[in-house]
């Protein structure tokens, strides 16, 4: 009998059976693993999410990223990297060494930078302003955040989950509240693979069937473009330079992240001169920084940081932030529409998101099913490429006034 009560002790099952908590977050891991194996919901960042939630609630493993507090020394005094390894475990080591320093999602930038083409966007410059209006989810559930009783770093934190990007939601949490990096993180990428059901939710309320009928190629040909890009090569190589030094200077909190996306984009469109840093962004470099973001954001999620009132408001802020950033775009497209001869199909605004291309698919999709024939990919994505840097500016407006 001692012999079975000293293999129990050794086991993880008292701790379990003391927590009871854990289970239900290994049930969280496991369900969302479900969904990103499954159901295939963003699932190169939502399995490793998954699994790092997993191993951070097994008890003994010391896979569960601690608190900032535990690390410190003294007045702004911190273990160093060899003594958090030593003492909390490698899942603390990475996760200050690669998310802390803020290090991960600016790599992640800098690889969809290298995926991404402006073109569509540099031919459609008066789209991109929707993209920008789409940002206003951000900024209302910021507001709305305060007033409930958040922080308002808390707050600014929520709120970016409005432009649906990843890297910059968790990068503006690393910043602004790391506390909720998790809740954050989580609720940012279900909803991202969620827009195929949530944009066709909020048109289905805010746009009618001849707005969806408006055909952009039709409206291209009553109203032709005035001008032209005549060497529109030269024009995306200066692009990334010349935005960057704009940005750079006017919201400098936000050069970290769009200096990468921008970085990675120039190498791209210079060419096969520089293809090798090209393969390097979008393959070795972007996939282990996304393994490494995944397993240590799932890590921070323990069952003592995670079961809080506060976990529920992010979820239900995250929804609205996102909800209220499609719409935003739509009745800008619909305000703008009522000034111009050349109509705007209300679709194109609510790709003013920064889920790039899925947002798009989605909008054309929409279209087709409604005209077979009225094809709107390329101008949506015109909006939806914008809203990758609308965020990205977004978030550096936040953590300027707010830091």
């Amino acid at each position: 009998m001692e012999i079975l009560k000293s293999l129990y002790r050794m086991t993880a099952f008292q701790a379990i059976f003391e927590h009871p908590a854990v289970l239900l977050m290994l049930l969280i891991g496991s369900v969302l693993l479900y969904l990103g194996i499954r159901k295939k919901y963003e699932p190169l960042l939502l399995i490793p999410i998954a699994f790092g939630i997993i191993l951070a609630n097994l008890p003994g493993g010391q896979m569960g990223v601690v608190p900032g507090e535990s690390i410190e020394l003294g007045h702004e005094h911190y273990m160093n990297l060899f003594e958090i390894a030593h003492k909390f475990g490698i899942m603390n080591f990475l996760y200050y060494a690669l998310i802390k320093t803020g290090l991960l999602p600016p790599l992640i930038f800098m690889g969809v930078g290298a995926l991404t083409d402006f073109g569509p966007m540099l031919r459609n410059l008066r789209l991109a302003f929707f993209g920008a209006a789409a940002q206003i989810g951000i900024f209302t559930v910021f507001l709305a955040a305060i007033s409930l009783g958040f922080t308002p770093r808390e707050a600014g934190s929520l709120g970016i989950i409005g432009g649906a990007d990843g890297p910059t939601a968790i990068y503006t949490t690393i910043k602004l509240a790391p506390h909720l990096l998790g809740p954050i993180a989580i609720a940012a990428y279900s909803y991202m693979s969620l827009v195929p059901v949530i944009i066709p939710m909020v048109v289905r309320g805010l746009v009618s069937k001849d707005e969806l009928k408006i055909n952009m190629k039709e409206q291209d040909k009553l109203f032709p473009p005035k001008h032209k890009i005549r060497n529109l090569k030269l024009v995306k190589i200066l692009f990334p330079i010349s935005m960057i030094i704009v940005i750079a200077i006017l919201v400098p909190t936000a050069t970290p992240l769009l200096g990468m996306l921008f970085f990675g984009n120039l190498v791209k469109e210079i060419g096969s001169t520089v293809g090798r840093l090209t393969d390097a962004a979008t393959t070795t470099i972007m996939n282990s920084a996304t393994i490494f973001l995944g397993l240590t954001v799932g890590a921070t999620m323990t069952a003592d940081v995670f079961l809080e009132p506060k976990t529920l408001g992010i979820i239900v802020g995250g929804f609205l932030a996102f909800a209220i950033s499609i719409g935003g775009g739509i009745v800008a497209v619909k305000v703008y529409n009522i000034f111009s001869k050349k109509k705007i199909n209300p679709l194109v605004g609510a790709t003013g998101l920064s889920a790039v291309p899925m947002a798009s698919r989605v909008a054309n999709e929409i279209a087709l099913k409604h005209d077979s024939g009225n094809h709107i990919l390329q101008y949506c994505m015109a909006s939806n490429i914008s809203g990758v840097i609308g965020s990205a500016v977004a978030a550096g407006v936040l953590m300027t006034f707010l830091t």
